[in-house]
């Protein structure tokens, strides 16, 4: 068990400086639409500052995979939401990214939440569940993609809009939470059938499952929607809610599908249910937008009736001349005449 610890808090600092190096790199990247996968994807692996943030993220996958086989799935999703702390660490000193009060607040609750999940694990009680029904990994997976792309359309649609308060990445996060959630839930199913034996009794053994293509879709799709909400929404924000969502899919549906059972002490049953339902009221609670800025300079003051009235006349054009008492005199000669010319009307003598 305690090689899933360590394994797990590996991940969680692989994971927390691949997302902030993954920021960095699309603050310098044109604007880019889930709507284009492709030239998202050629956008990002032209990136030798992205490629380095991936390549941490892959090796906290790999992690992942020694994690999933030695801890039963409740306790591993606490272990990697505790990464939170390290990962506002991290993008507060290298992106500048301040949470509100607020938000902080829920988010130290969250932590706390999950933290009641991973206390409710008894080592002695536990079972990791190894293999799955395929037909009911598909039940479970396939509305759960469906629903994420929905969500993640949805919010994009309302981000168009004019006159809209600019998105905070709440749905973004849950969207993209809901296909990492598959996603682990295929890496917790893959893990199982690393059993011993040769190459291609391994590599039959996975092809045969539907572990490797959910594995494909939500690494394709999960890589241009959540780099395109990365790069709109701030990183301290958006990957606490994306890892919330994540680890409560995948503990919740995960404990059944694979056969690991609840708890049967009253304590920590109440723990791993109160800890749950604690993470899921905050998430829910939290605003879906950002406060508008405030304006730079005041709108200037509309002109009254009283202010009119004290504006002095408007002066006379240039080719005109007053004398003294404000009277007309003669226009003077075109500047383009000849000076035989004279000035365009004769001159009334005294």
């Amino acid at each position: 068990m305690w090689w899933g610890v360590g394994a797990a808090l590996v991940a969680n600092l692989l994971y927390s400086v691949g997302f902030v190096l993954e920021k960095r790199a699309l603050g310098a990247l044109p604007a880019l639409s889930a709507g284009r996968p492709v030239r998202v994807v050629v956008t990002l692996v032209t990136s030798p500052s992205w490629l380095v943030g991936a390549v941490a993220l892959a090796a906290g996958f790999g992690a992942q995979l020694v994690v999933y086989r030695t801890l039963p799935i409740a306790a591993a999703q606490g272990i990697f939401v505790s990464g939170l702390v390290l990962l506002l660490l991290l993008s507060s000193a290298v992106l500048g990214e301040r949470p509100t009060g607020r938000e902080r607040r829920a988010l130290g609750t969250v932590l706390v939440a999950l933290l009641m999940v991973v206390a409710s694990v008894r080592e002695e009680d536990e079972v990791v569940g190894g293999a799955a029904p395929w037909g009911l990994v598909l039940l479970v997976s396939v509305p759960t993609l469906a629903t994420g792309v929905a969500l993640y359309a949805q919010v994009e649609r309302r981000a168009r809009r004019r006159h809209r308060a600019p998105t905070n990445g709440i749905g973004y996060g849950v969207a993209v939470g809901l296909l990492y959630g598959v996603s682990s839930l295929a890496v917790k199913g893959a893990a199982g059938r690393l059993t011993g034996g040769g190459a291609a009794e391994v590599a039959r053994a996975l092809l045969g499952s539907p572990y490797p293509y959910l594995l494909l879709f939500t690494a394709g799709a999960g890589l241009v929607m959540s780099q395109t909400a990365l790069q709109r929404c701030r990183a301290s924000l958006l990957v606490p809610v994306c890892t919330t969502v994540t680890a409560l899919f995948t503990a919740v549906a995960g404990t059944p599908v694979f056969g690991e059972r609840l708890p049967e002490d009253p304590l920590p049953l109440f723990l791993r249910v109160a800890g749950t339902a604690l993470a899921l009221s905050v998430l829910l609670a939290m605003p879906r937008h950002d406060a508008p800025a405030p304006a730079d300079t005041p709108l200037p003051a509309v002109p009254t009736r009283a202010a009119h009235r004290r504006t002095p006349p408007c002066p006379p054009p240039n080719d005109e001349e007053t004398d003294g008492n404000g009277s007309r005199r003669d226009p003077a000669a075109h500047p383009g005449l000849s000076p035989r010319q004279g000035p365009a009307r004769p001159v009334r003598r005294p």
